[in-house]
């Protein structure tokens, strides 16, 4: 299904770099969907304050959660405006002059308002969605939240309606004459992020194999 082209505000349009900016709204789902934690950015009493944030994405609204004592959480379901983002590094770009050296990336970020979730079955759903987002086939593996930890937990929604992405790929811009001149090395050098092998709680009971849902994604090595 072809997803629609992201519809910028006044607040989400891209001005610097616009060149780098990506219409596609797959490439808002991509570059979310490959991420493990957000920063959440909120003001507090007139300060701003920002904090990596556990996520996850369902269709067009995204998960945020914590404890229901953070104060984060507390502002950012007080009807405020928020900001969420999530870069990817992919890699630093070596260039012949300091002006153009750079960094290959990935960025979205999000604006709006969140609601804080009451209704214990969306509630639910929502820590599943942020379950499964971070670590994929955990939901039926493990015990559900009772309601005690439910209480100690805030789930909030918001819309991915206000967003915007950025990206950069490829070697330097360099000026034709550091070119011509030849006085320094210019290219990328990648960032690759990858699992490494799992490792057993040291108090699990013998007889325990690692779960396919954890070997598997360790063997993809993504």
């Amino acid at each position: 299904m072809t997803r629609p082209q992201l519809s910028p505000t006044p607040r989400s349009t891209i001005k610097r770099g616009k060149e780098r900016a990506v219409a596609d709204r797959a490439a808002l789902d991509a570059v979310l969907d490959a991420g493990l934690i957000c920063h959440l950015s909120v003001v507090i009493d007139g300060s701003p304050l920002v904090l990596p944030t556990g996520y996850g994405r369902d269709g067009d609204t995204l998960y945020l959660h914590g404890s229901s004592g953070a104060l984060t959480l507390r502002t950012a379901a007080l009807d405020n405006d928020i900001c969420v983002a999530v870069t990817h590094l992919d890699g630093v770009v070596y260039a012949r002059s300091m002006f153009h050296f750079s960094v290959n990336y990935r960025s979205a970020v999000v604006h709006g308002r969140a609601r804080l979730v009451t209704d214990e079955a969306e509630k639910m759903h929502g820590l599943q969605v942020l379950t499964e987002h971070l670590a994929p086939g955990s939901w039926e593996h493990s015990r559900k939240p009772n309601a005690k930890e439910m209480a100690k937990t805030s789930v909030l929604a918001m819309s991915l309606a206000e967003a915007s992405v950025k990206m950069r790929g490829g070697p330097p811009a360099d000026e034709d004459e550091d070119i011509d001149a030849n006085t320094a090395w210019a290219g990328v050098l990648p960032i690759a992020q990858r699992w490494a092998a799992p490792v057993p709680s040291p108090d699990l009971a013998p007889g325990w194999e690692i779960p396919a849902h954890v070997t598997d994604r360790y063997a993809s090595r993504g």
